[in-house]
């Protein structure tokens, strides 16, 4: 398997030998700040992926163009499930050994809420009824 980010693996390196060093009663500390480093490095990457795409936006508005491209293509969607579903992994961990079940499904329950969430800006009317237009038709049969 291929790193995709070298800096990274080196990060995830680390803290498994300084689990292996330290023992098991380290695991929650070193599990949350390989946590902090993996969010940091989706941050940056997100943020340059927005920045890059306002830019491409901008320059096509500036060049004349009627109205920016979509953004949301089947690529974003699947990247964003596959980012929640990495993320997933090790917070499950963090919340079963510190909260037990309880935690487990907290957990559980913010990754289902954001993925949710993120859905259904694709879907704007979804639970709230059919537009206004759609009812005054009706009328008018």
């Amino acid at each position: 398997m291929e790193a995709r980010d070298p800096e990274l693996k080196k990060e995830l390196d680390a803290t498994l030998q300084t689990r292996r060093e330290l023992g098991e009663e380290y695991d929650s500390a070193l599990v949350e700040s390989f946590l902090e480093k993996v969010e940091q490095r989706v941050d940056t990457t997100v943020d340059r992926g927005v920045r890059r795409r306002l830019a491409e936006q901008q320059m096509a508005v500036a060049r004349g163009a009627r109205s920016p491209q979509p953004t949301d293509g089947w690529g974003e969607r699947f990247g964003f499930g596959l980012v929640s579903l990495i993320l997933a992994v090790p917070l499950t961990a963090v919340a079963a050994v510190n909260a037990g079940l309880a935690g487990l499904i907290v957990a559980w329950g913010g990754i289902v809420g954001v993925n949710a969430v993120a859905s259904l800006h694709r879907f704007p009317h979804f639970g709230r009824g059919r537009d206004r237009r759609a009812r005054d038709s009706d009328w008018e049969d």
